[in-house]
């Protein structure tokens, strides 16, 4: 059984910077591409950016060049620094594991609250 816990959300200042972090669980961290998804107050969820298990990234355009998908298969973690915060990236950070085989999972996500 896969689970996802974020963490390293919080309150910052536009300008400012976080680093949030995800640790899995289970035996398919290795072999699963990883991401970040956010979802803002009346908004759907949207992609942010993915790593896969060649550690290829993607970005999507909002973010691309203030933040960082990072991966540790080591400690089953996938890190998502974010620089130049805007109040824009304000909601709810959510990581997921993609399984090769088809199976999604996703963690309970993690606050971010950015300030003007």
């Amino acid at each position: 059984q896969v689970q996802l816990v974020e963490s390293g959300g919080g309150l910052v200042q536009a300008g400012g910077s976080l680093r949030l972090s995800c640790a899995a669980s289970g035996p398919s961290f290795s072999s699963s591409t990883m991401g970040w998804y956010r979802q803002a107050p009346g908004k759907q969820r949207e992609w942010v950016a993915n790593i896969s298990t060649d550690r290829s990234t993607n970005y999507a355009d909002s973010i691309k060049g203030r933040f960082t998908i990072s991966r540790d298969n080591g400690k089953n973690t996938v890190y998502l620094q974010m620089n130049s915060l805007k109040p824009e990236d304000t909601g709810v950070y959510y990581c997921s594991l993609n399984t090769w085989y088809g199976r999604d999972y996703w963690g309970q996500g993690t606050q971010v609250t950015v300030s003007s």
